[in-house]
């Protein structure tokens, strides 16, 4: 168990928006933007994630400034006799944040929230080349069981 008394994990809301943006376009390579064209975007993805009762977005928060953020899923399927699973997505640290236990303090946060709403198991992806989130979710228990495929659609 992290113990970090100055960290807030809580439900993000539409105010820490540009601070979110500016924390995915930081890490690159999902064609993230802090571009104010582009902000209507994430205001909608925001919209559909808050209406969602299976849903989450979370931020950490250090002295009332976001340093971290992720989102979850709960999905039920008929494999596991109908169990559920908790998707963690979106799993990031402010790049000046990383290494003080944010990261830590915002999976066990999730994986608590599984146990509340039943879920059989937690899972998460990570992008192939981040070895040192690879490194990280290893030491939090996570077993690399399974290969994913993604197809872009646009």
């Amino acid at each position: 168990m992290i113990d970090l008394p100055d960290i807030l994990i809580r439900e993000a809301c539409k105010e820490d928006l540009p601070a979110l943006v500016a924390l995915i376009a930081a890490l690159g390579g999902h064609g993230d933007t802090t571009d104010p064209e582009a902000f209507s975007d994430y205001a909608r993805a925001f919209a559909v994630i808050e209406a969602s009762p299976n849903q989450t977005l979370y931020v950490a928060e250090r002295r009332g400034e976001v340093v971290g953020t992720f989102q979850t899923m709960l999905t039920t399927s008929l494999t596991g006799r109908g169990a559920s699973a908790m998707i963690i997505e979106a799993v990031q640290t402010r790049a000046d944040m990383r290494g003080q236990g944010i990261g830590n303090a915002m999976i066990e946060f999730a994986i608590t929230e599984a146990k509340g709403r039943g879920a059989r198991l937690v899972q998460l992806t990570s992008n192939a080349i981040r070895k040192d989130a690879h490194r990280f979710y290893e030491r939090l228990g996570f077993k690399a069981s399974h290969l994913g495929f993604k197809m872009a659609l646009k």
